[in-house]
């Protein structure tokens, strides 16, 4: 399923934005008009073909004092309730960072360190046991995801409100499973690799997983009032404020699944993807996170570089930096591609059954943009990257980057 990142799709949008000379910069009122046409033209263009009712986009540029916010769309799929800035998106993957950079956070306390061994903190796993915290987080364990399973796809499908445990969703891929995949070579992403990091923080900490996001990051740290963590479903209140989720996606892996199609799955459990992709916020609090996660003091230098430090996609080995020869990297939690017009960009599109979440950051123009769409259609149907385009030639025409 591998659900929660779609790097080929996004980038091969973006390869094609020319960098040209920037003109003078239009007033904040004629920026937001055109932003506000981008995501009519697109919902009115996408809404059928990715069954799609809504659109939200925060635009961070350097220097603002605020972000500019902006919707589209209606909070069902026909329906006619407005969706608002307030509303509330599953994030999927873009969690994986909040995951990393607590990780992060624990070596910087020395409490751990990402050297460290899954046999040093999870013993219960010995087939595991010479596998570092570095390379669960690099997606370069060797350790297969279990939500390419058919056998959890379908016990979710039959059951999409049950809770599943981590240890429950391990069990599909651990090694004594008769029915487990075979270990993956290279860079292999594993959604598997991230709820094992979310044990260890737990072990490490001798405290919740959700008490520690909120501690660090969401209630105190950078006080993220719009971001919600929930291990099964999220409470009623914050579930009013999140849109129809719509699973259409007929991709062949997916097959399981397919008791899903056409439903509005919001109200699932998520507890199938925990610290790999459960995080729910408002756009403007991703842009926020992102901002932080790259320019903020959240992380010392030492723990920001290794944030930053990157494997290749293509050979699983690391890298000092993307380049137009091998242009997409994986760090810990976050992804970097160069393309050859633009650049070097950082980025991830975090998907669920239901949503995609969409953050990139401009390292040059010190830029952070996030969208997010309420469905998740087929990967060859998925148009984030012709948006993230599209956004992309309205800032720079109007002079903001």
């Amino acid at each position: 399923m591998k659900r929660f990142m779609a790097l080929a799709a996004f980038s091969f949008a973006l390869s094609s934005v020319p960098i040209v000379a920037a003109p003078a910069a239009q007033s904040d009122a004629a920026l937001r008009a055109s932003l506000q046409s981008d995501l009519d033209g697109y919902l009115a263009t996408r809404s059928k073909i990715e069954h799609l009712s809504a659109i939200s986009l925060s635009v961070s540029l350097r220097g603002a004092a605020q972000n500019m916010n902006l919707v589209a769309g209606h909070t069902e799929y026909g329906g006619s309730t407005p969706v608002t800035t307030a509303s509330i998106w599953q994030i999927g993957s873009n969690t994986k960072a909040f995951t990393a950079a607590t990780i992060l956070q624990l070596e910087a306390e020395g409490k751990l360190t990402i050297d460290q061994t899954v046999g040093r903190w999870l013993p219960q796993y010995p087939a595991w046991r010479n596998v570092t915290i570095r390379r669960l987080l690099s997606m370069t364990s060797g350790i297969p995801t279990y939500d390419d399973t058919n056998q959890m796809l379908s016990d979710y499908a039959k059951n999409p409100k049950h809770n599943f445990t981590i240890p429950e969703l391990i069990a599909y891929v651990y090694p004594t499973n008769p029915h487990a995949p075979r270990p993956t070579t290279g860079y292999s992403y594993s959604n598997t690799n991230y709820l094992l990091a979310e044990l260890i923080v737990e072990r490490a900490t001798h405290n919740g997983f959700k008490d520690e996001l909120d501690r660090r990051f969401l209630r105190a740290g950078l006080h993220l009032g719009d971001t919600y963590y929930a291990a099964t479903q999220y409470p009623p209140d914050v579930l009013a404020r999140i849109p129809a989720a719509y699973f259409v996606n007929n991709d062949p892996d997916n097959a399981a699944l397919a008791p899903l199609f056409g439903r509005n799955v919001r109200d699932d459990s998520v507890s199938w993807m925990q610290g790999a992709g459960a995080i729910a916020a408002t756009a403007e609090d991703l842009a926020r996170w992102a901002r932080a996660l790259y320019t903020g003091p959240m992380l010392p230098p030492k723990q920001r570089a290794e944030l930053l430090s990157l494997v290749s996609t293509k050979t699983g080995k690391p890298i000092a930096e993307t380049s137009t020869a091998d242009p997409r990297g994986f760090g810990l939690g976050v992804a970097q591609m160069t393309l050859p017009d633009l650049g070097t960009i950082w980025f991830y599109e975090g998907e669920s059954l239901g949503f995609r979440m969409v953050h990139f950051y401009l390292p040059r123009q010190e830029t952070v943009v996030t969208f997010g769409f309420n469905s998740r259609p087929d990967g060859s149907q998925d148009q984030a990257g012709k948006l993230a385009t599209t956004i992309y030639h309205t800032l720079h025409a109007a002079g903001r980057i």
